[in-house]
């Protein structure tokens, strides 16, 4: 059974939805990925508690690493890019063509690229810590002004 609850971070309202596996996802209100159908709504749901706890350390300056357990569903391509992403450390950015590498397949840049792009857990697996090879920000599914605000965060900018 999945559940969710609302979160307002500093840069935007949060959904965040988990099972009792683990944290499913969580959207920013401009993303076009979230689920319609989310589960019922329960703040006091123990995975997101501790995601809503982690959250505000990190918005807070706390805390650079997340412990939250995680059970995103996608291909197991999708879930080898997740993971590297959660590799990635606080205040560093990668191009696509170092996460390709990170996964061992440094052909695969495009499809890494639609692999972060359909990443369901914003901030905890670091998409946006992901940008160009010329530096720029490219896309994120929250805005990327939202993205910029998390880099603007950590400290890379």
């Amino acid at each position: 059974m999945t559940c969710f609850t609302y979160y307002q971070s500093p840069i935007g309202k949060m959904t965040i939805q988990a099972s009792d596996s683990g944290l499913l996802g969580i959207w920013f209100e401009t993303h076009t990925t979230r689920p319609d159908e989310l589960g019922q709504q329960n703040d006091a749901h123990p995975i997101l508690t501790m995601t809503v706890g982690q959250l505000q350390e990190y918005f807070n300056g706390e805390r650079v690493t997340f412990s939250v357990p995680l059970a995103a569903t996608g291909t197991p391509f999708q879930q080898k890019v997740w993971q590297a992403l959660t590799t990635i450390p606080f205040g560093q950015t990668w191009s696509y063509q170092d996460l390709a590498n990170a996964i061992d397949n440094p052909k695969a840049v495009r499809a890494v690229g639609l692999a972060n792009g359909k990443n369901p857990i914003s901030v905890i697996v670091p998409c946006h810590r992901v940008i160009g090879k010329n530096g720029k920000l490219t896309g994120y599914a929250g805005g990327v002004e939202r993205k910029k605000q998390l880099l603007v965060h950590e400290g890379v900018f």
